[in-house]
C-alpha cells in the first residue's frame, strides 16, 4: 500500500513468526487491522501514509518448518516520539489470519545519520585518493622534469660529433658506451660524465685521445656478442682500466637506475676481461654460425614460408654485425650498423617490409619496426625480455632461418 512520498528521517525495523504459512499482503493487512484506533486518529497508519508521513511498508518472509519469518520494515517522517509509538503499535500484533503471530521491534534507525555516517567514510575515501593521486602525479611530473632537463643535457664531443655528456671531457672519470641511447639513459640516471663510441668500427681519434687524458677509463656495454667486439675495438686504440657489462641479454640503453649502478659497482679490471674472457661470459647461443663466404657455398634456402630476401640477408649479415632494412617492395633502404638499427627506423619514411639484423632483437627496436608496419623481423638473437609481441609481426632468429636449409 502506498502513500505520498516522504523524507524519510526514521525506520522502523521488526522481526516477526507466525505458526503458520502466510503471505506478504496477509502481514501488512495485520499490521493495519490491528493497529486501528490504537494511537488515535492522527497516528493512524493509513492517514499517515496518505500524508506522506509514513512510507511504503516493506515485508521480507520466508517458510521454514511450517512457520513464517520475516522483517517488516517501516519509514517515517515523523518525530522521535511519534515514531516511537508506532513501533510499539506495531508489536500488539498477535496474530495473523487465523495464526498465532509475535512481532518485536529490533531496532529503531535514524536514517539521516546512517546517510551522514556513509557520507563521512565516502569522503575521507574520496579524500585519501585525491591526496595519493596527487601525490603520484606530483611525483611523476618530478621525475619526468628532472629526466628531462638530464636528457636536455646530452651534447658531442669531437669532430665525429660524438653523442656524450656535458661532464665527458673535464671529469676525471669516462664512462664509455655504445650509441647515443645509452647517453641518453645514463645521463637520465644522473650520469654526465658518459661519452659514446657510436656505429663507427673503429675507435674515433678524439675518443682516443680523451681516454689518455683521463685517471679512469670505464668501458660500459651491453650484455651481448655486440658488446664484446666493441670492447675488442675499443682496446686497438683507446686507454681502458675497467670494464662493466649490462646482464647477459640486455642493453645498457634499458637498465633502470638501480641497474645501472649494479652493473657499474661490479667492474672488473680490463686486464682479467683480456686474460680470462670467460670473466664475463655473453649469453649462450647454438645457432649454425658459418662463415659468410663458407655458409654460401654449403647452404641451398628451402624458401617455404621465409622469403628469399631474407634468408639472402641472413646469410650476408652473418658475423657482420650490420642490419639491412627492407622497404614495402623488398628493395633495401639500407645496411647500417646494428647500433644504428633503431636511430635509423625512426627516420624511414612509409612503410618497412622487413628488418634483418646481426645483433639482439630487443622490445624497443620490434616496437619501432612494427609501428613502421614491418611484418618480418629477424635478428642473430632474441632478447629474452621481450614481453610482448604484435600478433601480426613474424619475429625469427638466425638460428630459426637456418633450420630451413639444407647441405648441398
Amino acid at each position: 500500500m502506498g502513500g505520498a512520498p516522504i523524507a524519510v528521517k526514521y525506520m522502523i525495523i521488526a522481526k516477526f513468526e507466525v505458526d503458520g504459512v502466510v503471505e506478504k499482503p496477509d502481514i501488512i493487512g495485520a499490521i493495519f487491522g490491528q493497529t486501528e484506533g490504537l494511537l488515535g486518529d492522527e497516528l493512524e497508519l493509513r492517514e499517515l501514509q496518505k500524508t506522506g508521513k509514513v512510507g511504503r511498508i516493506e515485508v521480507s518472509l520466508k517458510i521454514k518448518n511450517g512457520k513464517t519469518v520475516g522483517e517488516i520494515r517501516i519509514p517515517t517522517s515523523l518525530d522521535k516520539p511519534e515514531t516511537a509509538l508506532i513501533a510499539a503499535a506495531v508489536e500488539t500484533i498477535d496474530k495473523v489470519g487465523p495464526s498465532a503471530a509475535r512481532v518485536w521491534v529490533e531496532k529503531l534507525v535514524d536514517v539521516r545519520e546512517e546517510k551522514r555516517r556513509k557520507i563521512l567514510e565516502r569522503a575521507k575515501e574520496l579524500l585519501s585518493k585525491w591526496k595519493e593521486e596527487e601525490e603520484i602525479e606530483s611525483k611523476k611530473l618530478i621525475e619526468e622534469v628532472v629526466a628531462s632537463l638530464r636528457t636536455e643535457k646530452i651534447t658531442t664531443y669531437g669532430p665525429e660529433k660524438l653523442p656524450a655528456g656535458p661532464d665527458a671531457e673535464k671529469a676525471d672519470e669516462l664512462i664509455i658506451v655504445e650509441g647515443r641511447a645509452d647517453v641518453l639513459n645514463l645521463l637520465k640516471h644522473g650520469y654526465t660524465n658518459v661519452v659514446a663510441i657510436g656505429g663507427a668500427s673503429t675507435v674515433p681519434d678524439s675518443l682516443a685521445k680523451l681516454t689518455k687524458k683521463k685517471k679512469v677509463v670505464i668501458a660500459f656495454l651491453d650484455g651481448d656478442r655486440g658488446g664484446d667486439i666493441v670492447l675488442k675495438t675499443l682496446l686497438t686504440k683507446a686507454k681502458v682500466d675497467y670494464v662493466a657489462r649490462a646482464p647477459p641479454g640486455r642493453e645498457v640503453e634499458e637498465l633502470t637506475g638501480k641497474e645501472i649502478a649494479r652493473a657499474l659497482n661490479s667492474k672488473v679490471p680490463v686486464e682479467k676481461v683480456v686474460q680470462k674472457p670467460q670473466v664475463r661470459p655473453t649469453v649462450e647461443v647454438k645457432p649454425l654460425r658459418l662463415a659468410p663466404e663458407r655458409q654460401a657455398k654449403q647452404l641451398i634456402v628451402v624458401p617455404e614460408k621465409i622469403p628469399e630476401q631474407i634468408v639472402e640477408a641472413v646469410k650476408t649479415l652473418t658475423g657482420s654485425m650490420e642490419s639491412i632494412i627492407f622497404d614495402k617492395d623488398w628493395k633495401e633502404i639500407g645496411r647500417y650498423p646494428v647500433g644504428r638499427v633503431y636511430e635509423e627506423l625512426g627516420k624511414v619514411e612509409g612503410e618497412v617490409k622487413a628488418v634483418v639484423m646481426d645483433g639482439v632483437v630487443t622490445q624497443r627496436i620490434m616496437e619501432v619496426a612494427y609501428k613502421k608496419g614491418a611484418e618480418w623481423l629477424v635478428g642473430y638473437r632474441i632478447s629474452s625480455n621481450i614481453s610482448r609481441r604484435p600478433a601480426n609481426l613474424k619475429l625469427l632468429s638466425f638460428e630459426k632461418v637456418l633450420e630451413t636449409t639444407v647441405e648441398k
